[in-house]
């Protein structure tokens, strides 16, 4: 299965718009993600990713509840592993 998962933009790369790549921190995992669909996203906004994509903003409240879910469930750790 396959879920968005929120993360906290650390860095951003690039001026052209389907260029852009942000490191996102999702709970101390770090992964490279496209930032083509949310251009309007800078560096301390949380975004919802999914498949390599950030597909919207979402709120530091909002993102921490889902950090916290994921924890519960043991999920947070296998963003970590490369698929």
């Amino acid at each position: 299965m396959c879920l968005a998962v929120p993360g906290k933009i650390e860095n951003i790369q690039g001026d052209e718009p389907l260029s852009r790549k942000g490191k996102i921190n999702f709970g101390g995992v770090i992964k490279e993600v496209s930032l083509a669909y949310v251009p309007e996203a800078v560096i301390g906004d949380y975004v919802i990713v999914h498949a390599g994509f950030a597909i919207s903003k979402v709120d530091e409240e909002e993102a921490m509840k889902v950090f916290e879910y994921l924890k519960e469930m043991g999920e947070l750790a296998e963003l970590g592993e490369d698929s």
